[in-house]
């Protein structure tokens, strides 16, 4: 089977959209992340968003390599998640997005690719579907602590650093100012393990 004729063409037009949309979205929850002043959550999702823009460039680059006509239209159908930005369901819902995407969309894709014989392509897919799950549980631990209200809690002493100074304390809660720079708590990186 040629590239052109293949499900994997569309496929690969339909994952570099959703991926350059997913890259808009987190670029919005970041918007929102600082407007709630969550300084090291806009960061994240400012970091999320660069690695769906990596994707998608990947994909993009792919596209170009094996398409035949250089302005060749690729026409897709694909359903968006339209979410709210409000910090409070816009974690979660990126989580159960990523999750979907993560064991459902991008695997699917890499199998019609094998299928097709394009191994390199599936290869790529199936590395897209696990940094997905690494973005997903990523989203869900830090939904569930912003829901509790213990991003800045541990029941042991951890690590909390200043994202904007580096200033480092360890201790069970992090500081509402930081005793450096007097950034708000909002800059406090979160320790992997609180």
């Amino acid at each position: 089977m040629t590239f052109n004729e293949s499900k994997t063409k569309e496929n690969l037009a339909r994952a570099f959209a959703g991926l350059c949309q997913d890259g808009a979205r987190y670029q919005f929850i970041a918007k929102s992340a600082m407007s709630e002043g969550y300084a090291y959550i806009s960061d994240i999702m400012k970091e999320l968003a660069k690695n769906k823009m990596a994707h998608a460039s990947t994909l993009y680059r792919v596209m170009i390599e094996k398409i035949k006509k250089s302005k060749d239209n690729v026409s897709i159908e694909a359903g968006y998640p339209f979410e709210d930005h409000i910090l409070k369901t816009s974690l979660i819902d990126s989580a159960e997005i990523e999750e979907y995407q993560g064991k459902n969309v991008y695997p699917h894709f890499a199998k019609i690719a094998d299928d097709e014989g394009f191994g390199d392509i599936e290869r790529l897919f199936t590395l897209i579907s696990e940094v997905g799950l690494v973005n997903a549980l990523k989203l869900r631990e830090m939904a569930v602590k912003f829901e509790s209200k213990s991003l800045y809690k541990s029941t042991k002493k951890v690590l909390w650093v200043c994202s904007n100074c580096g200033h480092r304390e360890e201790s069970k809660e992090a500081w509402s100012t930081c005793p450096l720079c007097s950034y708000p708590r909002g800059y406090v990186i979160f320790p992997k393990d609180n």
